[in-house]
């Protein structure tokens, strides 16, 4: 299995193409172009991850970096750790929603952002080259643990939302967390907004109790236990806490696209202002701020959350998100994170008295289809580009791969960031034109399933 090297990180197989070697040497390049400084390095909980962890640190720890170790966390979690404890940088071993054989190593700035594609490429050029610049026995300083992530994540999701309100409504909760990272904080929050809450998959074993992306087909527990319980609303986690899925109290899976549309709906009505979204994201968020007016409007970006926060940077927006299930606000940080998902939704559900189901029903509705087909990263290109000829008469945009709009739907093509993938989403009215329109990608780029 190839080792995928992008800016979201790193990723391979352990056993194979990730190993305790690549991880050391990876440390070392990392400390390296951060000269040196303090690094905070958490992990999810794969099974491998210990092993990964420690051969990173002991790398960081040769560049002459002072290590600040978490241990299990979610992303967002480090990625707020980074700034308070005013880090140069930040590292998760994490390989997101991909199958427990894999792990990943993933870099974060001083900002807890992912490096942009020209500090990626110098990071990646000094561990090509092993031009590693180690420190002397007088340069080296032991890891710190520190164990206040949890709380510290918590307390920030926690201000977003009117605890006193969402508490009055004693809302049951089921929480999916797939014994991933993010369990522990997951539980707190909602305990602290007064949630009786039912926990599912919550032990941090990395052994993943269903495939781990939290979408409709792996979470039939999750949508069961709900209509058992006769829960208001079931959230689905991946493994390292950075995306959100919502169950409605019926047990229907609503899915990913619906979370960021249910925190723009609350954002729009309590913080009016621009939003941004990434291009493979549901037109929902559209229609929202249309029906919002004044300030209300999306810019799009490329795939990936640093992208999507240069988007609200550059045009002065509150909040933004990715259709995965990933909410960014600012409030908290430039991540994707569930728990600030969680309490957006929650306080929408309390102001508004609705159901999940009736807020969902509020807001019109598509079709989408995300489909994944083999491609190896030297074919992407070519792909991309005879799509875009094909589709010349449509409003392109080329930003990030190349995406296809008309009037009644919109179709994006792009190469995977973290496999050996190309990607192609679709969404419209219908299931049938929806179907179409990926089945014209595939004769039209040649993909194969």
């Amino acid at each position: 299995m190839p080792l995928m090297m992008s800016v979201s990180g790193v990723r391979g197989v352990i056993g194979e193409s990730m190993t305790p070697v690549l991880a050391a040497e990876l440390g070392c390049a990392f400390g390296t172009f951060l000269g040196g400084g303090r690094v905070v390095v958490g992990r999810d909980s794969r099974p491998s991850g210990p092993m990964i962890q420690q051969a990173l640190v002991a790398g960081l720890t040769a560049a002459g970096c002072e290590v600040i170790v978490l241990d299990v966390a979610s992303t967002p979690a480090v990625a707020l750790m980074v700034r308070r404890r005013g880090a140069a940088g930040g590292v998760v071993i994490t390989a997101s929603h991909n199958p427990v054989i894999w792990n990943g190593i993933k870099f974060l700035t001083g900002e807890g952002l992912a490096p942009p594609p020209e500090q990626a490429a110098e990071l990646f050029e000094i561990h090509r080259r092993r031009a590693f610049r180690l420190a002397d026995v007088e340069g080296l300083r032991p890891a710190e643990s520190d164990a206040s992530a949890d709380e510290t994540h918590v307390e920030a999701a926690l201000a977003l939302a009117e605890v006193s309100s969402v508490a009055a409504r004693r809302f049951k909760v089921v929480l999916d967390s797939v014994n991933g990272a993010g369990g522990r904080e997951g539980r707190m929050l909602l305990e602290r907004l007064g949630c009786r809450v039912i926990p599912l998959n919550p032990e941090p074993t990395g052994r993943f109790a269903h495939t781990p992306e939290p979408l409709a087909e792996n979470l039939t527990g999750l949508s069961a236990a709900v209509r058992e319980a006769g829960a208001d609303v079931g959230f689905a986690q991946d493994p390292d806490a950075d995306r959100l899925a919502i169950v409605d109290e019926h047990g229907r899976y609503i899915g990913e696209e619906y979370t960021l549309a249910l925190a723009a709906m609350h954002l729009f009505a309590t913080r009016p202002g621009p939003a941004a979204a990434n291009l493979s994201t549901s037109r929902m968020i559209d229609d929202l701020a249309a029906a919002a007016g004044g300030p209300c409007r999306v810019y799009r970006s490329a795939v990936g959350e640093a992208n999507v926060v240069a988007a609200m940077k550059a045009h002065g927006c509150a909040f933004g998100g990715e259709g995965n299930g990933g909410i960014i606000d600012l409030r908290v940080g430039p991540v994707r994170d569930s728990l600030v998902a969680m309490a957006l939704v929650l306080q929408l559900m309390a102001s508004s008295g609705e159901s999940i189901s009736g807020l969902a029903g509020r807001i019109p509705s598509y079709v989408m289809i995300k489909e994944k087909f083999p491609c190896s990263p030297d074919r992407i290109a070519a792909a991309v580009a005879a799509v875009r000829a094909h589709f010349a008469g449509a409003r392109l945009s080329d930003i990030d791969g190349v995406r296809a709009d008309f009037d009644d739907a919109w179709v994006h093509v792009r190469g995977s960031n973290t496999e050996p993938i190309i990607r192609v989403i679709a969404e419209a009215p219908t299931a049938d034109r929806c179907r179409a329109l990926v089945a014209e990608i595939r004769q039209v780029a040649g993909l194969v399933a």
